[in-house]
C-alpha cells in the first residue's frame, strides 16, 4: 500500500485529520450538552488530544522521514508502520469520551506508541553512530512519561501526580520545535537565498543556539517545580528574548515571496510571541497575555506542523516545492485562529464563546484545505517514479 511506503504518509495524514476531529467533538458536546460523566473532562481531553494525537502524529511523521536522511538507512515502511499507526489509533480510542477504559484489555498498548517510535528512530541512529540526534530519544521518553502520568491514574496504576502532565508535554514539544526549527528554518532559508543569489546570507550563532536550548529546558524544569510563578515568568522572558535575537539573523524578510519559507518563520515567531506573553502574564498579570498557551499551541505548533508537512509532502513525493493558493490560505488561517484565540476574548469578552467558535472554525478550515490538497498526494505514488 502506497500510504505505508514512508512514515510521513500515514502520520501527516493522521495529524491533519486529528487537527479537526477534537475541535468538532468539543463543539458538538458544548452545543448538545452530551458528554459522558465518567469521561475525561471535555477541555482536558481536548488538550490531551491536541498534544498526544495531533502533535504526536506530526512528530512521528517528521522523525520517520528525517532519520533515514540523517543516517542513510532505509526508512521504516509496510507492516511495522501499520503497527505504529495502529498503536496511535488505539491511544485515541483509549481516551475517547465514548469508551469505558476499564473495559479494555489492552490499556498498556495504548501507551506503547512512543516506546515503539523511539525504537524505530533510535535503532538507525545508534547503528549509524548519529550521536547528535540521540537526544530525540530523551524527548520521546519524556512524552511517554507525560502520557503515563496522565493515563496512569485513570487506569488505577498510580495516584494523581503533583505535576501537570499536559504542561510537561507542551514544554517538551516546545523544545523539539525550537531545536528542529532552529535547524531547518535557517538552513532552508539559506539554501533559497544562495539559489536566488541574495547578498545577505543567514547568520547562525552557536552560543545563541545553545542559549535557546538552555532557556527552554529551564522553562520545562521551572514548570515542574514552580509552575505559574514569577520565576517561570522570568525564564519565559529570557527564552523569548534569546529566540527573538536568534531569529534576527535568519533573514526572514527575504522570504516573503516564498510561502514554504515564510510559514516557517511565522511559526517560529509564534514561539517567541507565546513565550513573551507567558512572561507578561506571570510577571505582570496583564489580561491581554492570559491566553499565552494558545499562542504556543495553535500559533507555534500548528503553523510549524502545517509548514513542515506541506513541504515534506511535496519534496518526498518528487513534486516541485511550490504550494497552491489553498495552502497559502491555510497558513494564514492558522495564524488568524491563533490571534483570535489569544486576543479575541480579551477584546470582546461579552462574545467569549462566539470568538472561540470562530477561532476553532478557522483552524479547522485550514486543515480541511490541507487534507483536500494533500490526501491525493499521500495516497499516490511518487511523481518521479522513485520508491517511497
Amino acid at each position: 500500500m502506497v500510504i505505508f511506503a514512508y512514515g510521513f504518509r500515514p502520520f501527516f495524514l493522521l495529524a491533519g485529520l486529528w487537527a479537526i476531529v477534537p475541535m468538532l467533538t468539543v463543539w458538538f458536546s458544548v452545543y448538545s450538552g452530551q458528554w459522558p460523566a465518567e469521561a475525561i473532562p471535555l477541555f482536558t481531553w481536548h488538550g490531551h488530544e491536541m498534544i498526544f494525537g495531533f502533535a504526536a502524529a506530526a512528530i512521528a511523521g517528521f522523525l520517520l522521514t528525517a532519520v533515514p536522511s540523517w543516517t542513510g538507512i532505509k526508512a521504516i515502511s509496510g507492516f511495522p508502520l501499520m503497527i505504529l499507526a495502529a498503536l496511535w489509533a488505539l491511544g485515541r480510542v483509549e481516551v475517547s469520551p465514548f469508551w469505558n477504559p476499564a473495559s479494555l484489555l489492552f490499556q498498556p498498548l495504548s501507551l506503547a506508541f512512543f516506546p515503539m517510535l523511539a525504537v524505530m528512530v533510535g535503532t538507525p541512529l545508534v547503528r549509524n553512530k548519529n550521536f547528535r540526534n540521540l537526544p530525540i530519544l530523551l524527548i520521546l521518553g519524556i512524552l511517554f512519561i507525560a502520557d503515563f502520568l496522565f493515563q496512569g491514574p485513570r487506569f488505577g496504576w498510580i495516584e494523581s501526580p503533583s505535576v501537570d502532565p499536559l504542561r510537561l508535554a507542551v514544554n517538551v514539544v516546545l523544545l523539539l520545535v525550537s531545536v528542529i526549527g532552529g535547524r531547518i528554518v535557517p538552513a532552508f532559508t539559506n539554501n533559497a537565498l544562495v539559489a536566488m543569489q541574495r547578498a545577505e546570507p543567514v547568520r547562525s550563532t552557536q552560543w545563541l543556539d545553545r542559549a535557546a536550548v538552555v532557556g527552554l529546558i529551564a522553562i520545562l524544569i521551572g514548570d515542574l517545580v514552580a509552575r505559574d510563578t514569577m520565576i517561570t515568568g522570568l525564564l519565559a522572558g529570557f527564552a523569548a528574548l534569546v529566540l527573538g535575537i536568534r531569529m534576527t539573523g535568519w533573514r526572514g524578510r527575504h522570504t516573503l515571496d516564498t510561502p514554504l519559507l515564510w510559514v516557517l518563520h511565522l511559526g517560529y515567531s509564534w514561539l517567541v510571541i507565546g513565550l513573551a506573553l507567558k512572561a507578561a502574564w506571570l510577571t505582570g498579570g496583564y489580561a491581554w497575555s492570559a491566553n499565552w498557551m494558545h499562542a504556543l499551541t495553535i500559533g507555534a505548533f500548528g503553523t510549524m506542523v502545517l509548514g513542515v508537512t506541506t513541504r515534506a509532502g511535496l519534496g518526498h513525493t518528487g513534486r516541485p516545492l511550490i504550494v497552491s493558493k489553498a495552502i497559502v490560505i491555510a497558513y494564514l488561517f492558522v495564524s488568524v485562529a491563533a490571534a483570535l484565540r489569544v486576543w479575541g476574548t480579551w477584546l470582546v469578552p461579552d462574545n467569549y464563546w462566539n470568538v472561540i467558535l470562530i477561532a476553532d472554525l478557522v483552524w479547522s478550515a485550514a486543515f480541511v484545505l490541507f487534507l483536500l490538497v494533500y490526501v491525493p498526494i499521500f495516497v499516490s505514488p511518487r511523481a518521479d517514479g522513485k520508491p517511497g
